[in-house]
């Protein structure tokens, strides 16, 4: 069978040691920090995640770009060229054209080198529930399945991965347009925190409205316990936009629901792009569960 390489955009917020774990690739987003443009990063080379959040908090305001096509033509013509076929899956179409991108390059490519296999796929989530579907990837590839049967799996099982997160402003989202009736749904509300799912669209969807910092947070955890199921190849993790403490609560809290005091629940930073729009204060639960239905277009 014929390697395949699996290749994401920097919103799946893997970090480098995940990254190496499960050879995953990624091609950069860019954001302005600022005023400066600057590669997407999800190391933190350039600057700290909290210098990043920082500025945030003090008024900053970074706006981001997608991965274009003359990116995504120079990687998979590296790949092809190294004799690599290309599984890329890339963050929600609803948050990102970069899967345009992708698709794009990918038919024109198709006569350049007919004999390669190229699949793009649309996740319809982003940060770490678009990388958990990367580390899936990466497992079935290594347990032997082909690049279409790991990709049939991908866009079987998308659907089941959710987000449910809480943030501390809603300023953020609003201004990027990554959340839909938000204003009219929270404006005026007092220390409102809203609760935030990645819907069947791939939208970033305000579902709940919670007041008060900590039980939006119980209610990601309740609402963790509502639609986790238990799956073979289960993961859950904690993506945090530094807010360390709340994010290491929420895990002993999901620890406490599953009756597992040492359950694997990595805990890792929301990345760069995805923090330019979600804010400091973010904090989400990402697992496999039931499947994704409520979409905020329909209702």
């Amino acid at each position: 069978m014929k390697k395949y390489v699996i290749v994401s955009d920097t919103c799946c917020d893997l970090n480098k040691q995940q990254r190496e774990q499960y050879d995953i690739e990624y091609i950069p987003m860019h954001f302005t920090f600022e005023g400066t443009d600057r590669v997407a990063n999800l190391d933190w080379e350039e600057i700290s995640a909290q210098e990043f959040y920082g500025a945030m908090r003090k008024g900053g305001r970074n706006t981001t770009s997608q991965v274009n096509a003359s990116q995504y033509r120079e990687a998979f013509e590296a790949y092809l060229s190294a004799g690599y076929d290309i599984l890329s899956i890339s963050c929600s179409s609803a948050l990102s054209n970069s899967v345009k991108a992708s698709y794009q390059v990918r038919d024109e490519l198709k006569e350049k080198y007919p004999d390669a296999k190229i699949i793009c796929i649309d996740s319809l989530i982003a940060c770490i529930g678009l990388g958990m579907l990367c580390i899936r990837a990466s497992e079935l590839r290594a347990a032997g399945n082909s690049i279409e049967e790991t990709a049939a799996w991908i866009e079987e099982h998308k659907m089941t991965v959710h987000q449910e997160c809480t943030v501390e402003k809603l300023t953020y989202l609003k201004q990027a347009g990554r959340v839909s009736a938000a204003s009219a749904f929270f404006g005026g509300l007092l220390n409102v925190k809203p609760i935030i799912i990645s819907d069947a669209s791939g939208r970033n969807a305000a579902v709940e409205k919670v007041k008060g910092r900590g039980a939006s947070l119980a209610r990601l955890v309740e609402r963790f316990k509502e639609e986790y199921l238990p799956c073979e190849y289960q993961r859950i993790f904690i993506a945090h936009a530094d807010c360390l403490e709340d994010a290491e609560k929420v895990r002993e809290a999901v620890r406490e629901a599953l009756g597992d005091k040492n359950a694997e629940i990595p805990i890792g930073y929301i990345g760069p792009v995805v923090g330019s729009t979600v804010g400091p204060g973010t904090i989400g639960i990402y697992f496999y569960g039931k499947e994704v239905t409520y979409d905020c277009n329909k209702k």
